[in-house]
């Protein structure tokens, strides 16, 4: 599956030319030229020493102060242009948003940002920003440092919630009409905030006790606390939102019976929760976890916050993480705080070739993790009681690209060697949930297990199902979920109004 080539819609196209030609835009770009706006340098983020937070969860990152923010936003061109907006899976109006906070209207920059975006708060902390939406910056073309568009959006965010009057738009005439949203990750949360705000009655039935799929059970609190996911949650509630929680569509009740409910739409963002594991000797020992268990139980169980919470999760002494992208990034960092030291990273390929973003490799050097790049394990040895204590290991070497573009890691003969460890978590990705498809026999599903959509208009095979996320695209990212909800949702609502699509 590739991803659509990106581009701005007509509508916002319109939109942002207005937004260009406002006199108080033209009155900002001529209060500081665009030659002494590019002599500006880009606004460091504040963040916590790595010998202090890496004992901790807390944030990582303390976000920008009202002055930074406004310097960093008088970097931005105010382009005609704008790449950046192209790059936006959601099509936030960036200049726009990003000249508000220039000028200090704070208020309004928030109520431009939630035109299109219902989550910005955590766009704002786990986003990709550096390969969408900065990557195509302007500013970035002419000098190679964008503007910091996502600390920006991060900032704007905070301010609303931290003013205690979070704006809510109003929403659209009731339609009478009623969508069930299967899932309440990031696809299911934005495509039931888009649907609210064109009137539609929306349900989200979610199959844990707390709502926000990969966002609470995968991302850690040092990323993304859950207070801020509880505050956009709360915020989709008072747009009029409502949560079913602990209800398993394909258990409680199928789709098709849902249907019988009076349901006239459903939106499937069921995640990739099924876990890959290299199937080599030994992963069934104790102390070999999936990512998934393991950040589950320590996230959304608070294995951390032992013993106020006793979910049990093994601390291991000497940690080993196999992966090299995000979730390996987490895994590993959550280990060093529960005191495994060392906490490394096992990776096939080199850094080049990690995957992760590059913040998230940064702190993991800076808080003392280990890495040990071109070295994958070929089994994992177990004791006498069957808990895992080492893992042999074998080098590689970079050989020719593969389907991926990234060079195929190739066996190095003679190389094995062993190494001790009492914990190992492997992130080397997850597969779509398969209960739906199971569940529901007319969606047409891929290969690989992901729902087959219409990448047009997210529909499946069944007419009013439409589909988003990782249940369609395997693992990949938030943004890139919440975009396909944000689509989905304008679909939903043409499919309901005209009855096709």
């Amino acid at each position: 599956m590739t991803d659509k080539k990106p581009e701005i819609a007509p509508e916002l196209k319109m939109r942002l030319k207005a937004g260009y030609d406002r006199d108080w835009r033209k009155e900002l770009r001529k209060s500081v030229p665009i030659k002494e706006r590019m002599k500006i340098p880009r606004q460091k983020m504040p963040e916590r020493e790595a010998g202090e937070r890496n004992r901790d969860f807390g944030e990582v990152n303390r976000g920008l102060d009202l002055e930074a923010a406004v310097r960093e936003a008088q970097r931005c061109w105010d382009c005609a242009n704008p790449g950046c907006v192209a790059g936006c899976p959601v099509s936030i109006d960036i200049p726009s948003f990003i000249k508000l906070i220039e000028k200090r209207d704070l208020a309004g920059s928030v109520r431009k940002i939630k035109e299109t975006n219902s989550l910005p708060a955590i766009c704002g902390r786990v986003c990709p920003q550096e390969i969408q939406c900065e990557a195509l910056c302007n500013l970035k073309k002419a000098t190679g440092v964008p503007v910091a568009i996502g600390n920006l959006e991060r900032f704007i965010s905070d301010f609303d919630r931290s003013e205690g009057t979070v704006f809510v738009p109003e929403p659209g005439r009731p339609t009478g009409k009623k969508v069930a949203v299967i899932g309440a990750g990031p696809a299911g949360l934005t495509a039931a905030g888009e649907l609210v705000k064109r009137g539609h009655g929306v349900t989200i039935f979610e199959a844990l006790h707390i709502p926000g799929g990969v966002l609470v059970y995968g991302i850690p609190e040092f990323r993304l606390p859950k207070s801020i996911l509880k505050a956009e949650v709360d915020y989709l509630q008072k747009l009029g939102v409502e949560l079913r929680l602990n209800f398993v569509v394909g258990k409680t009740a199928t789709l098709e019976e849902l249907k019988k409910d009076g349901y006239d739409a459903f939106f499937i963002g069921t995640g990739a929760g099924l876990p890959n594991f290299m199937r080599i000797p030994g992963e069934n020992l104790v102390g070999v976890y999936s990512a998934n268990e393991y950040l589950t139980r320590v996230n959304l169980m608070r294995a951390y916050d032992f013993p106020a919470y006793d979910t049990p999760v093994i601390r291991g002494r000497r940690a080993a993480v196999i992966g090299g992208g995000n979730v390996a990034m987490d895994s590993v960092r959550t280990a060093k705080r529960l005191g495994a030291n060392p906490a490394a990273i096992i990776y096939r390929r080199s850094r080049r070739e990690m995957p992760a973003r590059e913040e998230e490799i940064k702190h993991a050097e800076e808080e003392g993790i280990e890495f040990h790049l071109l070295t994958t394990p070929i089994r994992y040895l177990g004791d006498e009681n069957g808990r895992v204590r080492a893992m042999e290991c074998l080098k590689m070497e970079l050989g020719e690209p593969d389907s991926s573009g990234r060079r195929k890691p190739v066996p190095v003969p003679g190389s094995e060697f062993v190494t001790e460890v009492d914990l190992v978590v492997v992130a080397i990705g997850q597969s779509p949930n398969p209960l739906m498809a199971q569940t529901t026999p007319d969606l047409r599903v891929g290969k690989w297990g992901n729902l087959e959509v219409d990448w047009k208009t997210m529909g499946t095979s069944m007419p009013g199902v439409f589909a988003g996320g990782d249940i369609v695209r395997g693992g990949a990212t938030v943004i890139l979920a919440m975009g396909d909800g944000r689509l989905a949702a304008e679909e939903i609502d043409h499919f309901l109004r005209n009855g096709h699509r």
